[in-house]
C-alpha cells in the first residue's frame, strides 16, 4: 500500500521505496559500519550512544564511548554506580543532565524493568529519563530491527533541504511536517541500517553550512539544491543576544598543592559536579575566607574568561588564594589532590583551571604544609 503524503507539504519527487533503495544502496557504500557501538549492536549500548551523541560529533563520542563501555560493560553495572564516577567519565562532552538521567535511567530499568530496557513502543521507552521520541525511535530501529521513526538533528536538516521546508524545525508546526515526512520515508525493514544511514547522510553530506551535494544521492530531487538555496535550509532559530552573568571561582590551595572544591547541587548549572567556590561578589568571597579558613592569604588574581553555554556566557574571574587548612566544618566539599586527581565530574572550566594549577605546580613537588608557597 503507498503511504499518503504528508499534508501542506509538496509532493514528494521521490516514492518511499525508491528514497529507501537510493539511502540504502549510497549507505552500503559510504556509510559507516565500523562504529564502536555497532559491535555488537545491544540496547544497551546503542541507548548509550545516542544518548551521547546528543548535541555532539561521532569524532568527539568514541573516546567518550570506549572508555564508558570499559567502566560499564552492562546497564547493571551503570546502574550499580556513584554519579560522581558517571560524570567523571563524562567530562568534557557537556550538557551533563544527559549523564545524570542516563544514570537514573538504568537505575529505574533495573528497579522497574528487570533490567532490561522497556523497548515495546516508542511510548514506554520515553518514560526513562532522558530519552525523547526520536532517541526512543532511534534506539528502537538499531537495536531491535523495528520499525520506529527517528527524528535527529541531522535528519531534520535533510529533510528540510529535500522539501525546501519553510521556518525553524523547532517550532511546533514546522516540527509536526518533519515528523511526518520522516514518517513517510521510514521503511518497514532493514531498520537498523536505513536510521544509521538517514543519520550519516546529514551527518556526512548534508552538513551545516555547506552540503556536498555533488555526492549526494538525492540532489537530482532535492527542492534547495533545485533552487541553490542549500544554505538557506534550515532556517536558523530566530537569534537573541545572550545574557552574561558574572563569578568569582575561589581557587583555595594548601601547602600540599590540593585545592578546594565543593559538589554543586543536583539539578541546575552543572548538577552533580564538582566546582570551585563560587561567589558573585568579592565579599561573599571574603566572608567564606574568613569563616572556614585557616591563615588565608589573597594571590593575585587570574585573567577572566568566558565560557560560553547554550542559552547565556558566564564571565569567570579566578581568584587564587592559599590557607593551612579549614578551620570550620565545611559539609559537601574535598581537597582535591591536582597530582593524584580522584575520579570525579568536574564542570569545564573547573578542569581547565585545575590542570593550569597542576602545570604550574609540578616541578616543585611539595612536601610540606607549614605555608602557603
Amino acid at each position: 500500500m503507498c503511504k499518503q503524503t504528508p499534508a501542506a507539504m509538496p509532493a514528494p519527487r521521490l516514492e518511499p521505496a525508491r528514497f529507501q533503495q537510493r539511502l540504502l544502496d549510497w549507505f552500503e557504500r559510504h556509510g559507516r559500519h565500523d562504529l564502536p557501538w555497532q559491535t555488537p549492536r545491544t540496547p544497551y549500548r546503542v541507548w548509550v550512544s545516542e544518548i551521547m551523541l546528543q548535541q555532539t560529533q561521532v569524532a568527539t563520542v568514541i573516546g567518550y564511548f570506549e572508555r564508558f563501555m570499559a567502566r560499564f560493560p552492562t546497564l547493571a553495572a551503570l546502574a550499580d554506580a556513584q554519579q560522581d564516577e558517571v560524570l567523571h567519565l563524562w567530562t568534557g562532552l557537556g550538557y551533563y543532565a544527559r549523564a545524570r538521567n542516563l544514570h537514573k535511567a538504568a537505575q529505574v530499568v533495573v528497579a522497574e524493568h528487570g533490567g532490561e530496557l522497556p523497548l515495546a513502543s516508542v511510548d514506554t521507552l520515553t518514560t526513562l529519563p532522558g530519552i525523547g521520541r526520536s532517541t526512543a525511535g532511534a534506539i528502537i530501529a538499531q537495536s531491535r530491527g523495528q520499525r520506529a521513526v527517528m527524528l535527529d538533528g541531522n535528519v531534520k536538516r535533510t529533510l528540510t533541504r529535500l522539501h525546501a521546508v519553510e521556518g525553524w524545525p523547532g517550532r511546533p508546526q514546522v516540527e509536526r511536517r518533519l515528523w511526518a515526512l520522516a514518517d513517510y520515508y521510514t521503511p518497514d525493514e532493514s531498520l537498523a541500517d536505513y536510521t544509521q544511514a538517514m543519520m550519516d547522510l546529514g551527518a556526512t553530506l548534508c552538513k551545516r553550512g555547506t552540503p556536498d551535494c555533488a555526492l549526494c544521492p538525492f540532489n537530482d530531487v532535492c527542492l534547495a539544491h533545485a533552487r541553490g538555496e542549500e544554505r538557506r535550509y534550515p532556517e536558523s532559530k530566530p537569534k537573541k543576544a545572550l545574557p552574561t552573568r558574572h563569578t568569582l571561582m575561589l581557587m583555595l590551595h594548601d601547602g600540599d598543592g590540593r585545592i578546594w572544591l565543593e559538589q554543586r547541587p543536583p539539578s541546575g548549572l552543572w548538577g552533580g559536579l564538582w566546582s570551585l567556590p563560587q561567589f558573585d561578589t568579592q565579599q561573599q568571597l571574603n566572608d567564606w575566607l574568613e569563616t572556614y579558613a585557616k591563615a588565608p592569604e589573597r594571590e593575585p588574581a587570574r585573567p577572566e574568561f568566558t565560557h560560553v553555554f547554550s542559552h547565556f556566557r558566564l564571565e569567570i574571574a579566578p581568584q587564587p588564594a592559599c590557607c593551612d587548612g579549614l578551620g570550620a566544618v565545611r559539609e559537601g566539599g574535598t581537597w582535591y589532590d591536582v597530582q593524584h586527581p580522584p575520579a570525579l565530574g568536574l564542570a569545564a572550566p573547573v578542569k581547565r583551571l585545575l590542570a593550569e594549577f597542576a602545570a604550574e605546580r609540578a616541578p616543585f613537588r611539595l612536601t610540606a604544609s607549614p605555608a602557603c608557597r
